[in-house]
């Protein structure tokens, strides 16, 4: 039996406008042994809901949990109202917030007239309240209207759930379609997908059975095109595809032939909805090509922004050199003007050519230049980074705080909606953004559609990292227009001890890979060893790397897929073993096949910024209770029940994307035949620039040796620097 608590709502302690309440319950009956000592007194609960209503009573389902900020709580799944059916309830129940224009004389004049069945008596005819003196014909067809909309709200967040939508996306169902929620899912169910941002095909496709749709439905059909260039797009990178493209992929996925006419007209009838764009031969969806429209245009209006004059900027450059006691070349000279003066500049460059360098100087003289206090500094100038490691290296570089990108806009998980938007924009005056190749066209509109437009943005960078996750190109399509005042650092400064990873980073980068690259140096190995030998080899090398003193935090495994025998979940299974041992001091939870335990290091895969914890930051397990997982974070304490396991995975082994952003004191890579489909020179010059201090390739050095002069297959199709151009024009 599910477990429960019947009670009467008594208070509000907060609610959002999605639905999420926190509020108290006086408990009247349980089925909780945890919860038996608090009948009859006041328990705090929470959970999303349609509708709460004061003093009423409820069923709600759920169970107790430990929140970390609050304590214990009753964390509602799913909840039933109870209808009063005692005079006093009654009475109470009809004076209040859901009738409005009755007070308690007057919901005490209806019971005594139709009797502890007046709900129902009112519910089928308003006439019956005629019979109550003093009432009005009006007044009783509004108290009949306000007691059907109240019964109707629950009746349909009741239909959405036993159709099989979960609490969250029946309230934001409701809450977009209100009366019109039934009408407009039996007439189609897959119009919610353009509409709630949480509802994807899969999910409603999962449910064609029960609106009895069949797979030639062409209401499906339209939405399967749709899914099939909406993914296509993600697995690319691209922003627009062409239709042989797109005939492939439907072909791939539909369950039956489907010749290219009818693909052809089916395309031509979504562009007629709207819901895909054509434009000389390119196929795209209006998400991203408005988003692409939108950069485009703010990119243009703020680098066409009048420069900033300062005076005896030249010497106050020089004093930067004083103040740090280092000599700027006319490169980074001219990239600390450009980003002061300019409204908008970029700065890109490889590993160890000073970008860490630029940005102290920059931030250092923005608040010599300003003369701002600490508190005006921190509102008027902000350093942000697409990740939590990213940010937290500039902050520690610049003694200065900074933020992920999502953290700073105030993105919320629950509604998917950033607080800093075009409607509530951001008070910043001048903004240095890092890392910025990891930015994908969508949030980079959200970025912008939340700065004023006196703003002034210093983009930086490395041109040849990988691109974003996401569709889009942004950094590469800027760079590429030529139209954006953009600083190239060439000059190398990483040099220590004669390093050799930031000259083979240069060769990988441009494809002239010297044959040095197999011989040993202090701070680089080219470990040969056949594909079956390469999960022994990276063991060894992490064994060594623990003997000579290094812990988890400072050695990174990294790997470009997941699956395989050399992938990333074998590496991480196998590598828990060599760091984190299986331990009688050591407490564990399972999920599925893997193990999790006390002291493991941990990948985090989503954004959680209510949390202060992001995609691709990494942490450790601090504690684990009754399969609890409390993950620390640099300090943040980030607990994770079983059903949010999802968010996190093993971080011994982490994909190259998810290493972008971070810099790693030892970096072991395997290099493998079976690999070799996901090699390419840009993500390998990814791989080696995270290494500071060393890196160990394991592996096949012909197969290393192909990767380098393989440059990736195809540029990414996007629109973004054709549209900057023809601002221009």
């Amino acid at each position: 039996m599910d477990t429960y608590i019947k009670g009467t709502y008594k208070k509000t302690i907060f609610s959002s406008n999605d639905g999420f309440v926190v509020g108290l319950v006086k408990i009247k009956e349980t089925n909780s042994q945890d919860l038996l000592d608090y009948v009859d007194k006041q328990f705090t609960f929470t959970g999303l809901f349609a509708e709460l209503t004061l003093d009423h009573d409820y069923v709600f389902y759920g169970n107790v949990v430990d929140n970390p900020k609050y304590g214990f709580q009753f964390k509602v799944e799913k909840y039933e109202k109870i209808m009063p059916e005692d005079k006093d309830g009654l009475i109470i129940f009809l004076s209040s917030d859901i009738f409005p224009k009755i007070g308690e004389k007057t919901a005490k004049k209806i019971v005594d007239t139709l009797g502890e069945n007046c709900l129902n008596l009112i519910a089928n005819d308003y006439e019956c309240l005629l019979k109550v003196p003093k009432m009005t014909e009006k007044k009783a067809m509004d108290i009949h209207n306000c007691l059907l909309k109240y019964n109707e709200s629950f009746e349909v967040i009741v239909y959405l759930t036993n159709v099989g939508f979960n609490m969250k996306d029946s309230l934001k169902i409701y809450n977009h379609y209100l009366e019109d929620t039934v009408r407009v899912i039996k007439n189609n169910p897959y119009e919610l997908i353009d509409t709630i941002d949480s509802i994807t095909f899969n999910k409603i496709d999962a449910l064609k059975s029960f609106f009895d749709i069949k797979i030639d439905d062409e209401r499906r059909i339209f939405a399967l095109i749709i899914n099939v260039i909406k993914m296509a797009c993600f697995s690319t990178g691209d922003t627009y595809l062409y239709k042989t493209e797109i005939i492939s992929a439907i072909k791939n996925v539909y369950e039956q032939d489907l010749d290219e006419n009818k693909i052809m007209f089916y395309l031509m009838e979504l562009n007629k909805m709207g819901k895909l764009i054509i434009e000389d031969d390119k196929f795209i969806l209006p998400i991203y090509y408005n988003c692409e429209n939108y950069i485009a245009t703010n990119i243009y209006y703020l680098s066409n922004n009048e420069d900033l004059k300062i005076e005896n900027i030249d010497l106050k450059i020089d004093g930067l050199q004083d103040h740090f006691n280092i000599i700027y070349n006319e490169e980074q000279k001219k990239a600390i003007k450009q980003a002061l003066t300019k409204s908008l500049s970029i700065i890109t460059g490889g590993p160890g050519t000073g970008k860490t360098t630029i940005i102290k100087g920059i931030a250092e003289a923005y608040k010599m230049i300003t003369g701002y206090s600490l508190d005006k500094l921190k509102e008027k100038m902000v350093l942000l980074a697409p990740t939590g490691r990213a940010a937290k290296r500039m902050s520690e570089a610049c003694n200065y705080p900074s933020s992920t990108i999502h953290r700073y806009l105030r993105w919320n998980k629950q509604t998917g909606e950033f607080g800093l938007n075009e409607f509530n924009k951001s008070n910043a005056e001048f903004i240095i953004v890092d890392e910025v190749s990891m930015i994908d066209a969508e949030l980079m509109t959200n970025f912008l559609k939340a700065l004023s437009k006196n703003v002034r943005l210093v983009f930086i960078g490395d041109y040849n990292q990988l691109e974003s996750v996401g569709p889009g190109n942004v950094l590469k399509d800027l760079i590429d227009s030529e139209m954006i005042n953009t600083i190239f650092l060439k000059d190398i400064y990483r040099q220590e001890n004669n390093s050799y990873i930031t000259r083979l980073a240069f060769e990988v980068n441009n494809g002239e890979l010297s044959d040095s690259f197999l011989t040993k140096k202090d701070d680089y190995n080219f470990i040969k060893c056949e594909d079956f030998d390469v999960l022994k080899a990276c063991t060894s090398v992490c064994k060594l790397a623990i003997d000579k003193g290094y812990d988890l935090k400072n050695v990174q495994v990294l790997a470009p897929i997941y699956k395989k025998t050399n992938g990333i979940d074998n590496l991480n299974k196998i590598l828990q073993k060599v760091f984190n041992p299986r331990s009688d001091l050591k407490k564990e939870t399972y999920d599925a096949d893997v193990i999790y335990r006390e002291g493991d290091k941990i990948l985090q895969l989503e954004n959680m910024p209510d949390e202060n914890v992001f995609n691709g930051d990494i942490g450790f397990i601090e504690k684990i209770k009754d399969k609890e997982i409390t993950v620390n974070y640099d300090g943040n304490m980030v607990k994770y029940k079983p059903n949010d396991y999802k968010s996190i995975k093993h971080g011994y082994a982490i994909s190259v994307h998810k290493s972008q952003g971070s810099e790693f004191e030892i970096v072991v890579m395997p290099i493998v035949k079976e690999y070799y489909a996901m090699l390419y020179r840009k993500l390998i010059y990814t791989a080696i620039t995270r290494a500071k201090k060393s890196l160990i390739l394991v592996g096949d050095e012909k197969v290393f040796a192909k990767s380098v002069y393989n440059i990736g297959g195809k540029n990414r199709k996007t629109l973004l620097k054709d549209l900057l151009i023809k601002n221009i024009i």
